[in-house]
């Protein structure tokens, strides 16, 4: 009996149109499916022993990775685009792209997902965890992108890795700096900021603040948690109106960006008291507010070490083979420890 299309589609469990890309040599199509397909023509005696080339696009054309990363303020961020750009242009093989879009509109980061489509073989986001963008990744992953999420992660979504700290234990890091640095003898209000709830690493900073003040400092009251986008100047209207509302305020942590504007609303504020502050990222706004007294402490992420981890799963996955992940590790940066650039 003569076979065809439909049987090596069937016994290699794809379709048939997939099957005809592999064996004339188009492009896309994942490296594992391409394997298991010509394993099983081969098998199935459909094809002769004859080489069929591996992809034959990818052997000319580079491997195009797309970066889809929040416009604004944000001085993490923009390292974090320096770092991707710089390094993806030193590897040989690599594109390296940058979408920037509103930073907190899932609808835009979505829509922005949906048109790399056929354009991207890897992306990587910083992302909202929002239903349209669940399904925006389930989308990339069916049609063969890879994807990782970096900084803040989202759940149950078929993406390959995590690229970023744990957001948890960085928020009971800020409690713990900031608790020992209140002390437990009297009663301390303190304040929140964060760019917005619908990052889980924002979120989960808050819930990592909350369970250590609860556990060890319940001298701490927490006032109030405002969302400022992490805009600098809205970031300095809430803080200049927060100041004005808790004229006994002790701390303020700051969970996301917009660091700037807090900063300028206390060296503004006529205060008895040394209001403490702890934020997030070695920033050179941060490391001039270090050295003045304004900003306590920083929990610093390296944005060099997670352009790097992004890039190499991305690559290494894309190409089906095997990555270490090195997990970018917490630090707390003082006016005494600041290291060098």
């Amino acid at each position: 009996m003569r076979l065809t299309l439909n049987d090596v589609a069937r016994e290699a469990g794809v379709s048939t149109a997939t099957v005809d890309r592999v064996l004339n040599e188009r492009s896309g199509v994942r490296g594992r499916t391409r394997e298991i397909v010509v394993d099983t023509a081969r098998r199935l005696g459909y094809i002769s022993e004859t080489p069929i080339a591996a992809d034959p696009a990818a052997a000319a054309a580079p491997i195009r990775l797309h970066f889809v990363l929040p416009m604004g303020t944000n001085m993490f961020v923009r390292a974090l685009q320096q770092q991707l750009e710089m390094q993806g242009a030193a590897r040989r093989g690599l594109e390296v792209r940058i979408v920037a879009i509103e930073g907190f509109n899932p609808d835009s980061l979505a829509r922005a997902l949906a048109e790399l489509e056929g354009e991207a073989h890897g992306v990587g986001i910083i992302a909202l965890d929002h239903p349209t963008v669940r399904e925006a990744v389930r989308r990339l992953s069916e049609v063969g992108v890879k994807v990782v999420t970096l900084v803040s992660d989202i759940l149950h979504v078929p993406r390959v890795a995590y690229v970023g700290i744990d957001n948890r234990a960085a928020g009971r890091l800020a409690g713990y700096v900031l608790g020992r640095f209140l002390g437990a003898s009297e009663p301390r209000k303190v304040a929140l900021f964060a760019g917005s709830l619908s990052y889980r690493g924002h979120e989960e900073r808050e819930m990592g603040f909350r369970h250590i003040v609860k556990e060890e400092f319940q001298n701490i009251e927490i006032v109030e948690l405002r969302e400022m986008r992490d805009d600098e100047e809205t970031a300095f209207s809430e803080a200049t109106r927060l100041l004005q509302r808790h004229r006994d305020l002790a701390g303020i942590y700051n969970i996301g960006a917009g660091n700037e504007g807090i900063a300028r609303a206390l060296k503004a504020h006529p205060s008895k008291q040394r209001i403490v502050y702890v934020a997030h990222e070695l920033t050179v706004h941060n490391r001039a507010c270090l050295l003045d007294g304004t900003l306590d402490a920083a929990i610093d992420q390296n944005p060099r070490v997670e352009a790097r981890e992004a890039l190499n799963i991305l690559s290494q996955s894309i190409r089906d083979l095997p990555y270490d992940y090195h997990q970018p590790r917490l630090q707390v940066i003082f006016r005494e420890n600041i290291p060098e650039t």
